[in-house]
């Protein structure tokens, strides 16, 4: 169906959404509680007015994901579980360890959590991404949209990749707006150089998946097909979208971040062979856009913008000079004391001094690996129902890219499974999901995963009027 400005469309909602998208990382990544707040309000108060005004839809719209949302309510409920005053009785029984430490310090409310504020924070935060994940597929209901929502999505990339490069050109010694100190190392509107090459990856991914929506279907396999399908890909409509993934490339690069960039390379490596085996009536043009990316990006622009000293950094980096390694030691105490419901989400920085060893004198926040954090927060249990969120997202893409038809869709499917593999590398060794506005950018692919296997584009439109 065509999007138009008519109120059965709910466009005013869409166009706010997409806002709030390119928005996003400006507030330093929206890792500050005023950024993430604020955002978090704007979030919720559309959530509210979309699903008041598709209240005649059976399931407000989300009939064809109720499997997700189930995904979604279950750890929410799981949540507010660690949050609620229990009777000591029962939080002696489900952790004991939470118990005696309340008992210790006296209290007279029992929690499952050891720091109720932390991860009531994060509850907040946890109910703000599946009321994103809703409006996603509430509102992304045609081709157009979902075009629209994907160029926003690379504009904000573009855009941080163009200020993150300039301020280490430009030899700027504080950032133009917030006045945090710039390095030699690109951070855009980031302070933590992992963050932003996580958010340049999935803009990256976006990108992609926006040219792959733009391959045309392989019709004959000659010479001439196969310089104008080079041609078609490389220039003609999609060329101002190579450049900005170009210009993210070189951004990422200069973030000098190990893992950031290690984790473009393969999940793009990994999502194009899986899109080229997947993919039916696949165009030459797929082919040629995975292998020119490696070519001009990683040989040729990279190299003149410090591909070299990443890959010095990956080559001299060893556990000696490391301390993540004596984290992730430290952490599986605490794992062992709170294996099932966990310390509560957001709790680490509180629990982990009780844990740190004598000889690791740095401060951690973050335990630098989002699957050993998840599990000390969160539990064995909490982890069983998380991870069905993004393994039922990656199975949906997947499926997508094999079994639709429209090429639109079949790049959402690519886009979205790029993403999770991108991140679920990176996860290994950071907390890029820390991020507010990463964590919104991935939930925002786990919905396009599901659209692109359950929308189904329509002629004319069947919401009702606002």
């Amino acid at each position: 169906m065509n999007v138009t400005d008519s109120k059965t469309n709910l466009s005013i909602p869409f166009y706010i959404l997409l806002a709030v998208i390119f928005l996003l990382p400006i507030p330093l990544g929206s890792n500050r509680p005023w950024a993430w707040s604020f955002f978090q309000c704007v979030i919720f108060i559309l959530s509210l007015y979309v699903t008041y005004h598709l209240r005649e839809l059976k399931f407000a719209g989300l009939k064809n994901y109720m499997t997700m949302v189930f995904f979604w309510l279950s750890i929410i409920i799981f949540s507010v579980i660690q949050i609620l005053p229990l009777t000591e009785g029962i939080v002696a029984l489900l952790s004991p360890t939470s118990a005696s430490l309340y008992e210790i310090a006296g209290a007279n409310d029992f929690f499952l959590s050891v720091d109720v504020g932390q991860s009531t924070i994060n509850f907040i935060k946890l109910l703000s991404f599946f009321c994103l994940f809703c409006l996603i597929l509430q509102l992304v209901n045609s081709e157009q949209r979902i075009r629209y929502l994907l160029i926003t999505m690379v504009a904000s990339g573009t855009f941080q990749a163009l200020y993150g490069s300039l301020a280490v050109l430009l030899n700027l010694e504080t950032s133009l707006i917030f006045g945090h100190k710039i390095t030699n190392v690109a951070t855009g509107s980031f302070v933590y150089k992992n963050h932003y090459a996580n958010f340049l990856m999935l803009c990256l991914c976006a990108g992609l998946g926006l040219i792959v929506t733009a391959l045309e279907k392989e019709k004959t396999k000659t010479p001439k097909d196969l310089m104008r399908s080079l041609a078609t890909t490389m220039l003609s409509s999609k060329a101002i979208i190579r450049i900005c993934l170009a210009l993210m490339v070189i951004a990422l690069v200069m973030s000098r971040s190990r893992m950031g960039n290690t984790a473009f390379f393969i999940s793009m490596a990994i999502a194009g062979g899986l899109a080229l085996i997947l993919i039916k009536n696949r165009s030459h043009g797929l082919f040629i856009l995975v292998v020119s990316m490696f070519i001009v990006d990683l040989f040729i622009v990279s190299a003149y913008f410090g591909l070299e000293r990443i890959k010095e950094r990956l080559v001299q980096t060893s556990l000696d000079a490391e301390t993540r390694d004596e984290v992730v030691r430290d952490s599986f105490s605490i794992i062992q004391d709170f294996p099932f419901f966990g310390s509560g989400a957001g709790s680490f920085y509180t629990i982990f001094p009780s844990y740190q060893s004598s000889n690791l004198n740095v401060f951690y926040d973050h335990a630098h690996n989002e699957y050993l954090q998840f599990t000390i927060e969160y539990g064995f249990f909490g982890v069983l129902l998380l991870a069905p969120i993004m393994m039922f997202a990656f199975y949906k893409a997947l499926r997508a890219m094999h079994k639709r038809r429209n090429s639109i869709l079949k790049g959402l499917g690519f886009s979205s499974c790029m993403a999770i593999i991108g991140m679920c590398i990176h996860m290994s060794v950071d907390f890029p999901l820390q991020a507010y506005a990463n964590a919104c950018y991935f939930v925002v692919f786990v919905a396009l995963a599901m659209l692109s296997n359950g929308l189904r584009i329509r002629k004319t439109a069947r919401l009702p009027n606002r």
